[in-house]
């Protein structure tokens, strides 16, 4: 898959019953090395795939967070990075994979910060679940939303 490419595969693309259960709906995107443009349309990309799913106001909160992650994986790591989002029975579980060891820090935004670095502070508060999980080369940095949670 080139960089920037991306797919969505949704059950209800599916034609057997059985295939459709075996893949959920999800998303997997590969974003270029410090492309930022990859930010607003990650999040296309993710409200297109969960269009008919949770309650009012979990889609757009799932789309606040995934941009958050996206974000520091290309401001924090200057590599290229991975988005992956699945829908499955428990909600929804968003991850950003990228290439550097180095484990982000949850802190809160200076004075002369501006808008920045909120961003792991909003996803430690939003999501029913988050972390970082190391890999050989690099980590994910995911969080899970359940489609009913108020």
């Amino acid at each position: 898959m080139a960089i920037g490419a991306s797919s969505v595969k949704t059950a209800g693309e599916e034609t057997d019953d059985d295939t459709a259960r075996a893949y959920p709906p999800q998303l997997r995107r590969r974003l270029g090395r410090a492309d930022l443009r990859a930010v607003p349309a990650a999040r296309r990309e993710l409200r297109d795939l969960l269009r008919h799913w949770g309650r009012p106001g979990r889609s757009e909160i799932a789309e606040l967070l995934t941009s958050e992650l996206v974000t520091n994986a290309l401001v924090h790591t200057d590599r290229e990075a991975v988005l992956t989002a699945v829908v499955g029975p428990r909600g929804l579980r968003v991850e950003v994979r990228d290439f550097v060891a180095r484990k982000p820090v949850v802190r809160g935004p200076a004075a002369d910060e501006g808008t920045h670095g909120r961003g792991l502070i909003l996803v430690q508060s939003l999501a029913d679940a988050w972390g970082v999980r190391p890999h050989g080369v690099g980590k994910s940095v995911w969080f899970e939303l359940g489609a009913e949670a108020a």
